[in-house]
């Protein structure tokens, strides 16, 4: 659990050797970007990730930015095409983001992705960010680090503002330059296309891939801010489920758990929400594989995190095209 008050490091030797043990614990810190001040924590980390999500009380599992040190680190974590490469090189670090597919043994957790096969990449321009990066040694996801729907935070009093006592520590590294999100491009077919307008001008973007940049459909959420359905298992789905049939997979939760179905897969034997956050992707997928016409899910709390995972099951669950 986060403490009762929330750490204030100097970005100092000492504050970003504390902040970095953070991370790698699974603990969650906020740090300035040249763009806004993100809330970080280990993405590779199911729980860690989860643990965002409760701090900012978000409403859904929407993907999350992993920032990384390099671009050589994050060529390791995707799959970057030819203009992918141009626009890495042209503007990393700073505040672009690319949404690549994520690279095969790619370790960023399921739930960092929102259960997608991409993943957005970046590599921030901010000395604090770069030092922490390094510390941790290891990818970091961080939304802006704000309660969900609040104004973004330019400095560490924001930050402290929304999230004091519900986040490990913040990093103050003084008030941000750009004061707006990072560009997010996606870079997934011929054409790469603007998801979301940012620090760097479209122009600039296009100016390096010598082509316009392609509009975003709305027909998947690939990136944070993208409203619509994520993934979802090819097996209808059956929800709040107390009696699974013998041709149903079971994606059960708690410690009690029915008999009957063909297969089961527990998201928390204790019952405990961050736990399920993080196995929800993974299990669903796993329980698609096993063959299974349909998919019966026990019923998830509404508290907490359970909130968002019972909108991700519900996304699920709608009929196709909806």
């Amino acid at each position: 659990m986060p403490p009762r008050s929330t750490l204030r490091l100097a970005p100092d030797a000492a504050g970003i050797a504390e902040a970095g043990r953070l991370l790698r614990a699974g603990r969650l810190v906020a740090f300035p970007t040249e763009t806004v001040y993100g809330l970080g924590a280990d993405a590779t980390d199911g729980r860690a990730v989860a643990a965002i999500y409760e701090a900012k009380g978000r409403p859904s599992f929407n993907p999350l930015i992993a920032h990384v040190a390099t671009p050589e680190a994050a060529f390791r974590l995707g799959r970057f095409d030819a203009a992918a490469i141009a626009l890495a090189r042209a503007f990393w670090p700073g505040p672009l983001t690319l949404v690549v597919p994520v690279a095969p043994g790619g370790d960023i957790s399921d739930l960092a992705r929102a259960g997608l096969d991409t993943v957005g990449l970046r590599v921030p321009d901010h000395p604090v960010a770069q030092a922490l990066l390094a510390a941790a040694g290891r990818p970091v996801a961080a939304p802006s680090a704000n309660r969900s729907g609040h104004v973004s935070p330019t400095a560490a009093a924001h930050v402290l503002a929304d999230l004091d006592g519900r986040i490990d520590a913040v990093v103050d590294g003084g008030p941000t330059d750009v004061g707006v999100e990072s560009t997010i491009v996606a870079c997934l077919g011929d054409d790469p296309v603007l998801l979301r307008p940012g620090g760097v001008p479209r122009d600039a973007v296009e100016a390096v891939i010598g082509r316009p940049l392609g509009a975003a459909t709305g027909e998947a959420t690939i990136a944070p801010g993208m409203l619509a359905s994520h993934y979802a298992p090819n097996a209808a789905m059956r929800l709040d489920a107390t009696d699974p049939g013998p041709d149903e997979a079971l994606l059960a939760f708690g410690p009690e758990v029915p008999g009957g179905a063909a297969t089961v897969l527990n998201l928390s034997p204790s019952g405990d929400l961050a736990e399920a956050a993080a196995h929800l992707f993974g299990h669903l997928r796993l329980l698609d594989a096993s063959g299974a016409r349909r998919i019966a899910v026990m019923p998830i709390p509404t508290e907490g995190l359970g909130e968002a995972i019972r909108d991700r099951l519900a996304r699920a669950a709608a009929p196709r095209g909806e």
